[in-house]
Parts: C-alpha cells; sequence; structure tokens
C-alpha cells in the first residue's frame, strides 16, 4: 500500500506538471512508472495514464482558458482531424516499426527544450496571424491529422508533438500552445481511455488508477496557475528546463538505463 502510494504520488506530480506546463500526455510519465515499480501490464499502465490524462488536461485547459490563453476555434478545428488520424495511424502502426516516430519525439522535446532557453520570449508570429482564415483553418486541420496519426501510431500521448507543430509551424505563443493542446488531449484521451478500459483489465487496478488521476490533477492544476502568473521569460526557461529534462528521462529509458 505504501509503496503504491509513493510511486503514483511521483507519477501523478511528474505527469501533472508536465501537462500543466508544456501539455505532456500523463502516459508518457504515468504507464513507465507502473509497469517499472508496481508490476503493472503494459496496456493497462497506458490505460490508467490516459484515463489520469482525461481530467489533468481538462483542468489545465480551464487554467489556460480563463486567461485567455486557449485558442478554441482552431483547437476544434484540429480536433475533428486528430480523432479521423488516430484511428488510421491505429490502423497502420500494425504494418510500420514506431521506433522511428519514438525517437522524432523525443528528439523534438530536446529541440524545443533548447529553443525556449535560448529563445525564453515568444510572441505570436505575425505571419501566421497575416494569413487568411482559410488558410489557417487549413494549417489546423493538417497539423491535427499529423497529431491524430501520430497519436495512434505509437499508442499514446501527442502533447509534445502537438506543442512542437503548434509553436514551430503555426508560429502561437507558449501558453496558447500548451492551452490549446491540452484542450484536444482532453478529448483524445478520453477516447483512447474508453477503448483501454473496455478491450483491457484497467478495472483490476482500481487503486493505482485513482490515486494516479487524483495526484496527476492536483499538480496539473497547480503548475498550469503557476505557468499563467510566470512573466514570458521566466515561463520560457522554466519550459525548457521541463522539456530538456523530460528528453533525458526519455533517452534514458529507450537506452535501457530505467527498468521498464
Amino acid at each position: 500500500m505504501a509503496e503504491t502510494l509513493l510511486v503514483c504520488f511521483l507519477a501523478g506530480m511528474g505527469a501533472g506538471i508536465g501537462t500543466g506546463f508544456v501539455g505532456l500526455s500523463a502516459a508518457t510519465v504515468i504507464s513507465p512508472m507502473l509497469i517499472a515499480f508496481l508490476g503493472c501490464p503494459w496496456y493497462e499502465s497506458v490505460g490508467i495514464g490516459l484515463i489520469s490524462d482525461v481530467l489533468a488536461s481538462a483542468g489545465a485547459a480551464y487554467t489556460y482558458g480563463k486567461s485567455g490563453s486557449l485558442d478554441l476555434r482552431s483547437g476544434g478545428t484540429m480536433l475533428s482531424s486528430v480523432l479521423v488520424m488516430t484511428v488510421v495511424g491505429s490502423y497502420l502502426s500494425q504494418y510500420l516499426p514506431n521506433r522511428e516516430m519514438g525517437l522524432l519525439s523525443i528528439l523534438c522535446t530536446v529541440g524545443m527544450g533548447f529553443r525556449f532557453l535560448v529563445r525564453p520570449v515568444d510572441a505570436p508570429s505575425q505571419r501566421f496571424l497575416r494569413r487568411s482564415a482559410r488558410r489557417r483553418t487549413l494549417l489546423s486541420l493538417l497539423c491535427g491529422g499529423a497529431i491524430g496519426f501520430y497519436c495512434g501510431f505509437v499508442g499514446v500521448g501527442g502533447g509534445l508533438m502537438m506543442l512542437f507543430l503548434l509553436t514551430f509551424l503555426l508560429g502561437y505563443e507558449r501558453k496558447t500552445a500548451v492551452g490549446t493542446s491540452v484542450f484536444v488531449m482532453t478529448f483524445t484521451a478520453l477516447t483512447g481511455s474508453a477503448s483501454h478500459f473496455l478491450f483491457g483489465h484497467v478495472g483490476d487496478y482500481a487503486l493505482p488508477m485513482v490515486l494516479c488521476m487524483a495526484f496527476t490533477l492536483l499538480w496539473s492544476l497547480l503548475s498550469a496557475r503557476w505557468a499563467n502568473r510566470l512573466s514570458p521569460k521566466q515561463g520560457g526557461r522554466v519550459t525548457g528546463i521541463v522539456l530538456l529534462l523530460l528528453g533525458a528521462f526519455m533517452l534514458t529509458q529507450r537506452a535501457g538505463l530505467l527498468p521498464g
């Protein structure tokens, strides 16, 4: 009981901070920790991570929305293509290796970390703002399709890939990019968690599920509020540090230096 509580607290803290600050999918942190330290099966661990993601992302989206850092119009457009391409990615993943896609996500995470450290102050791209509504809608659909394909192909997450595309391609400033990404991720996580709950045995791990949901939501709300209070320069630098730590964690796990 004590071990379960400690592991779920640490997993929820890491996932919640990542979600509130950079729009990280909670499953990225929770799943490997449950597998490594509690011996949970992979499928059920991913399901617990996705279920935790629903409340955490919704709470973070609400916090960012209250401060005006949420683009509902583009987010809604993006969501439609995300959900469609998630199905396509899930289907194709059975035929193609996903190692390269996973490595691409890690490299994007590290690259974004360095970018936010070097240029902590960001503003909306004037080139994007000058585009017509039709072009912005088309770009949102294309980015949503790429994100959905990645989510379905790799099986979890998509939050960091979403942040990458929103900031680098669509020209969003950091807060709006995170707010929009967690809004979209609320629905993708809900879809994924429902399938894992239906086809797996997530209900057999009720205690870790409830604890991870509670701790992830708590830390997501706290980190989102803190992120909204920071100045653009401070927020950019903290975001860069969080991304670099996440990238180092994922690289270490991929290299086999961590269990799971």
